[in-house]
């Protein structure tokens, strides 16, 4: 059974007379359980009407950050502004926050109206509003129709849409989203990322949502923070972070399938991976012996002359994309097709990473080396 939200959830104040500015600014964030830290001194900005998505493993701190966002932990040290405000210390029903949660806790015994109007009742608004408001944002979210029923009676993607109704109709400065989709099948994920990413289109409020499914992230973001251990690793536009990640773990995590991340060293002005000379990747210069990881996403492998030699191990066709799984000295690769493939398990191929999509990372730090006029990446 869904349980309610508690009043204190999210009641914000509302916006009255002009659009208040809603940057999320986060300086020198800390927080520690006892002894343990979990946290480990965050400085983040969020912009106003960005749709920002915190996304890394379980336990990297991505929902305890947000948590504190809402004002459901408390800050142990450092700074957290919305807007103007230092909000540290303040409640939850008094920092113009509406959270979404992934269970969705709507009242079982209560109308979708009611539920969706409930936090305004609880602010003595006049009835006459509740109902406008609660219409506005039923029409937004297709909901019109379902605004007698209980929650029982209607679908999870239903249910989904009228938390993110309840939501709405508080007009709040900041959306929180708590990992809203994982209780839904993969077709209607799908689907709810779009109309979220809609919603969002039209209402440009700023937005912090928690996942850890990088897909959710590429396809929803303005601006993506992959968080590990309590810390940030990078920040910025989703294809940035695909295009050029900061170090092997974004490497690795951004990405489906994920990048392929070979140890290898640099000889003769190439890197020698498995036995083979590559090329560096376009522009990139290294000391001739340092140990590198060489990094290449499953899309940029092709079928060669010349190359990497691996043995097939599993095809998976998807339809428009054929994936393959192959061993190369001993660890695990994929490669992604675009064309039917004539091979099957077993088959030994040559492979070609494309110079132009390929990346260097250093072995002991993990960090990219960018090219030469770019500098190291630091993180």
């Amino acid at each position: 059974m869904d349980r309610p939200v508690p009043a204190a959830l999210g009641l914000g104040a509302g916006k009255s007379g002009g659009k208040r500015l809603a940057e999320v600014t986060i300086r020198a964030l800390r927080k520690s359980y006892g002894g343990l830290q979990v946290i480990h001194g965050l400085d983040l900005d969020i912009p106003d009407g960005a749709f920002v998505v915190l996304v890394g493993p379980s336990g990297c701190g991505k929902s305890t950050l947000l948590r504190m966002i809402a004002g459901l932990e408390e800050v142990t040290e450092g700074d957290l502004m919305i807007g103007p405000r230092r909000v540290n210390n303040l409640p939850p029903s008094e920092r113009d926050i509406a959270m979404v949660f992934q269970n969705y806790a709507l009242y079982p015994h209560k109308t979708v109206a009611a539920n969706m109007g409930f936090a305004l009742k609880m602010r003595g608004m006049d009835k006459a509003a509740i109902r406008q408001k609660v219409e506005r944002a039923a029409e937004i979210l297709g909901l019109t129709p379902y605004l007698d029923r209980y929650p029982r009676a209607l679908s999870g993607g239903q249910r989904q849409r009228v938390a993110m109704g309840r939501a709405i109709v508080r007009d709040p400065q900041v959306f929180l989203f708590d990992e809203p989709l994982s209780n839904l099948d993969a077709k209607l994920r799908v689907q709810m990322r779009t109309e979220i990413k809609e919603l969002h289109q039209r209402l440009k409020t700023t937005t912090v949502y928690v996942t850890h499914d990088q897909i959710e992230a590429m396809t929803m973001a303005d601006r993506i923070v992959v968080m590990q251990g309590g810390r940030i690793e990078q920040v910025g536009a989703p294809l940035e972070l695909y295009d050029r990640p900061a170090n092997t773990f974004v490497a690795a995590f951004i990405g489906s399938p994920s990048m392929n991340l070979l140890d290898g060293r640099i000889t003769g002005g190439r890197v020698e991976v498995a036995g083979t000379t590559l090329p560096l990747p376009h522009g990139v210069a290294a000391d001739e012996g340092r140990d590198v990881v060489y990094g290449i996403r499953p899309e940029h492998l092709a079928e060669a002359d010349q190359g990497l030699a691996a043995k097939v191990a599993v095809v998976e066709p998807t339809g428009s994309e054929t994936h393959v799984v192959l061993r190369l000295a001993g660890r695990e690769i994929t490669a992604v097709f675009r064309n039917r493939v004539a091979f099957g398990p077993g088959a030994t191929i040559t492979l070609a990473p494309d110079p132009s999509a390929s990346h260097l990372f250093d072995k002991a730090t993990g960090k990219r080396i960018q090219a030469a006029h770019q500098g190291e990446t630091s993180c």
